[in-house]
C-alpha cells in the first residue's frame, strides 16, 4: 500500500502527554486516539447491548482472523495465515511443539543468546516435558548461520534482539535452516511494526509476535501466530482448545483440529483487547513499512551520533551498521538503571535492559528529528551533572 501521502510523524493519532518524548514503544505502544471511543462503543453497544448476541452479531468469534489479517500485511503474510489470542509465550509453545513434531527423529533446538528469554524458557519446558532427549542449543548470535546443521529439529531465533537492536537477517538464516532440513521459528515482538518483514518470501514455517509493543494494541493485547500455508493442515496442534476445534459448538468428546490457520486458536479469544488492537491497527492503514524503515534508520543515526558526540559515559551497544539494527538503540552504562530514572522523571521516556543497558525505541509515527535532539539534551544533562545519583533513582521497581 502506497503512502506517497502521508507524511511521518502522524503524531495527532496518539495520545501522548504534553511535553513527554516517548522512545519506549519498543516495550509498549502509546495510545491511539481513536482507541477510547472504540471501546466504549464495544463495552456500551456491543457486550452492553448485545451481550452473548455479540458473538454472532458482532462478529466476535471471527475477529482473531479478521484483525489479524491487518497484522499480517505489516509482516508479509498472506491473507488468512495468521490469528491472535492467548500470549506470546503460549505461542512460541505451540510453534515449537509442531517444529518438533514435524521432525520426530531430530533432537536438537537451536536457538541464540539474544533471544527472548521466554522463548528459552518454553523451549526448557517444552523439552522436559516431552522428555524425549531433546537439547536445547544456545550460541552467540553471530554463530548461529555455522550452528544450523543436520541434527536441528528447529531453529528459534528472535529476529531483533530485545536487548541490543542487533537484527539477523531472515531470508539468509531461513534459507540455511531449510537447507538442512530444520523447522524455521522467528519470534517478531521487536520486529512487526517496527521493520519490513516478508514472511511469505522467506517462507519461514512458523512466525509468532506480540502487539502491545509498536503495533499499539494496549497492555495485555494478544499475541498473533502465523504458520505457513501450505503446512498448515498437516500441523498438529500440542495445545487442542475447544476454539481450535473444527467444530466447537458440536461439543464432540474428542479434539478434531479445525481446517487451516484456525486450528492454532485455543481459548476464548480477548474481545475487549481485540476491540483496541483493531482500532489501533487502523494507524497503519495508510502507511507503508519501508518509509517507517527509512524515517527510523535516519532517527537512530542522529541519536548514536549526537549521544556520542555528547555522552561519552555511554558505550554503543547495538550495531554500528543500520542494517544489522531494528528500531532500537541502546547503549551500555554502569549507573543504567539509575540514570534511565532520572531521565524518565524528566519526561524522556526509555527503559533498562539488565545488566547495564538503557535502551531507547524510535517510533517514526510520534517520533521526529526534533525529539531525538531534545532527548539528548535531557540525556548529556543527567550524565554530565551525575543527576542520576541521587538515592530516588537507585531503588529499582518491579518492571524496569
Amino acid at each position: 500500500m502506497s503512502s506517497a501521502a502521508v507524511t511521518l510523524p502522524v503524531k495527532e493519532r496518539f495520545n501522548l502527554p504534553d511535553g513527554m518524548i516517548y522512545l519506549d514503544g519498543n516495550s509498549l505502544g502509546p495510545l491511539p486516539r481513536a482507541v477510547p471511543a472504540r471501546l466504549a462503543s464495544m463495552v456500551g453497544d456491543e457486550w452492553g447491548g448485545h451481550l452473548i448476541r455479540g458473538w454472532n452479531v458482532d462478529g466476535w468469534m471471527a475477529q482473531p482472523v479478521s484483525v489479524a489479517d491487518r497484522i499480517g500485511r505489516l509482516i508479509g503474510a498472506p491473507q488468512g495465515s495468521v490469528v491472535l489470542g492467548d500470549t506470546l509465550s503460549i505461542k512460541v509453545h505451540q510453534a515449537l511443539s509442531a517444529a518438533l513434531a514435524m521432525r520426530p527423529n531430530r533432537r536438537v533446538v537451536l536457538s541464540d543468546n539474544g533471544n527472548f528469554p521466554t522463548d528459552l524458557y518454553m523451549a526448557e519446558g517444552l523439552i522436559g516435558q516431552l522428555d524425549q532427549g531433546h537439547e536445547l542449543r544456545v550460541v552467540d548470535p553471530e554463530a548461529v548461520a555455522d550452528a544450523i546443521t543436520g541434527e536441528a529439529a528447529a531453529v528459534m531465533l528472535t529476529h531483533v534482539d530485545y536487548r541490543t537492536g542487533r537484527m539477523h537477517d531472515m531470508a539468509a538464516i531461513t534459507k540455511l535452516a531449510h537447507e538442512a532440513g530444520a523447522v524455521m521459528i522467528w519470534d517478531l515482538a521487536h520486529s512487526a511494526g517496527a521493520v519490513p518483514v516478508d514472511l511469505a518470501a522467506c517462507k519461514a514455517e512458523f512466525a509468532v509476535g506480540c502487539t502491545y509493543k509498536y503495533l499499539n494494541g494496549g497492555p495485555g493485547a494478544p499475541a498473533f501466530i502465523h504458520v505457513r500455508p501450505d503446512i498448515v493442515d498437516d500441523v498438529e496442534p500440542a495445545l487442542s482448545g475447544w476454539l481450535g476445534h473444527d467444530a466447537p459448538f458440536a461439543f464432540e468428546p474428542h479434539y478434531r483440529p479445525a481446517a487451516g490457520i484456525e486450528r492454532m486458536r485455543v481459548g476464548t479469544p480477548p474481545i475487549i483487547q481485540i476491540a483496541a488492537l483493531d482500532e489501533a491497527l487502523k494507524v497503519w492503514d495508510d502507511i507503508d513499512m519501508d518509509d517507517v524503515r527509512a524515517a527510523s534508520i535516519a532517527l537512530c543515526e542522529t541519536f548514536i551520533a549526537e549521544v556520542e558526540a555528547r555522552c561519552p559515559q555511554l558505550t554503543l551497544a547495538s550495531p554500528r551498521d543500520a542494517g544489522m539494527r531494528g528500531s532500537q538503540v541502546s547503549f551500555a552504562f554502569e549507573h543504567g538503571y539509575a540514570a534511565m530514572q532520572a531521565l524518565i522523571a524528566r519526561d524522556v521516556i526509555g527503559d533498562f535492559r539488565a545488566p547495564d543497558i538503557m535502551r531507547f525505541g524510535f517510533t517514526p509515527l510520534y517520533i521526529d528529528d526534533g525529539d531525538v535532539r531534545t532527548a539528548v539534551d535531557v540525556l548529556a544533562e543527567v550524565l554530565d551533572k551525575r543527576l542520576w545519583d541521587d538515592p530516588a533513582y537507585q531503588a529499582r521497581g518491579r518492571v524496569t
